[in-house]
């Protein structure tokens, strides 16, 4: 349970830094970087993967989840989220009951037996929802902080599976497999589920290959952000009850995430292109709410005006549309986004995963 009469909001004297400046503790910090799916997402999601095997072709960009940490003398527990606008103050661990705030934050806690007292300050570069990786970011952020603080040497996989078991397991929050592996390891990776197991592949790609995906790639925020869990609850029931058009279209998609992976490291940048227009085609048919009309509109003038494939990041219904563009035609297709209320999203890929360290006080 939350404190009574916490306060809410973004005052700077509730944030770790401030603290830590004013009696010298030192701060420990995290980051995880934020991932785009180029394909293959839904295989990802149980039981698919268990039962036929999933693979995702994903990169990591320079958006990040961060957590600030400051160890405190008493034994209470102070956490400020920016994103959700909330600070809230817990005393012992049966305060940690999972009641729809901060739930993410109580279970790596209670799951990482810290037994003593501390700050953390949150926040991330992507709203909640906007098909970024943003939670599971933030999952796998809060397991490497809090592992650095606690002296608990864990690897990439071990970081990952937890942020997953807490997530999906203790929480029931619906989603698949790949955010957490990405946010962990970073870079490009050919991430495959193979029944229970995963295999992160880091893939080598030239940088004037990834220069030249950063010249022609766009990112557009669509303008809202959606609740995933919806579309995944009839996706999965979908693929349970054995839907021919759902069960064809992940397994299509699963190939089109090999071909992509493909292109991309042979460098058939335009084969690349057209294939994001093809694995956009087959996600469209896992839910009706995958897309909309407004996704539909944005996604079809881009098209007309230069764009050779994108998609609708995450599960889809808003959020990130991402759109690869011939290249003497993408300030064409930027501007006609922006006539349609897109807002344009600047970023490059980041190659490191999750990363500690700590600052001064």
């Amino acid at each position: 349970m939350v404190e009574p009469g916490h306060k809410r909001g973004r005052g700077a004297a509730d944030s770790p830094k401030s603290r830590a400046g004013q009696d010298g503790k030192p701060i420990l910090r995290a980051r995880a970087p934020l991932r785009i799916s180029f394909a293959g997402g839904g295989t990802d999601v149980s039981p698919y993967p268990e039962e036929r095997g999933g693979a995702v072709l994903s990169a990591t960009i320079n958006k990040y989840a961060y957590a600030s940490l400051v160890g405190e003398n008493g034994g209470d527990i102070r956490v400020q989220s920016l994103d959700y606008d909330i600070v809230a103050k817990y005393h012992t661990e049966s305060d940690l009951l999972y009641d729809g705030e901060l739930d993410l934050v109580k279970a790596a806690i209670r799951h990482m037996a810290v037994g003593r007292g501390f700050g953390l300050f949150l926040h991330t570069d992507a709203p909640p929802g906007s098909g970024l990786g943003s939670s599971s970011t933030m999952a796998v952020t809060l397991v490497g902080a809090l592992a650095h603080w606690l002296r608990q040497p864990m690897t990439n996989y071990e970081i990952a599976q937890l942020a997953y078991h807490i997530e999906r397991e203790d929480l029931a929050i619906k989603g698949g497999k790949q955010d957490q592996y990405a946010a962990a390891f970073g870079g490009f990776n050919f991430i495959e589920f193979l029944g229970s197991g995963v295999v992160v592949n880091p893939l080598r790609v030239p940088q004037a290959l990834v220069n030249e995906l950063e010249y022609r790639l766009l990112l557009c925020y669509t303008g809202n952000t959606r609740l995933s869990a919806n579309i995944l609850e009839r996706q999965i029931a979908g693929y349970v009850q054995k839907q021919e058009t759902v069960v064809e279209a992940l397994d299509a998609t699963k190939e089109t995430a090999i071909a992509l992976k493909n292109a991309l490291l042979q460098g058939r940048l335009d084969d690349f292109g057209q294939l994001l227009h093809r694995g956009w085609e087959l996600k469209k048919r896992f839910d009706t709410a995958v897309t909309s009309p407004h996704i539909d509109a944005m996604y079809a003038a881009a098209r007309q005006a230069g764009a050779v494939g994108g998609k609708i990041l995450g599960a889809g219904g808003g959020g990130y549309l991402l759109l690869f563009c011939e290249f003497e035609k993408k300030h064409h297709v930027a501007r006609r986004l922006e006539e349609m209320g897109g807002q344009l999203v600047e970023f490059g890929f980041e190659w490191e995963g999750l990363q500690t360290w700590e600052a001064p006080g």
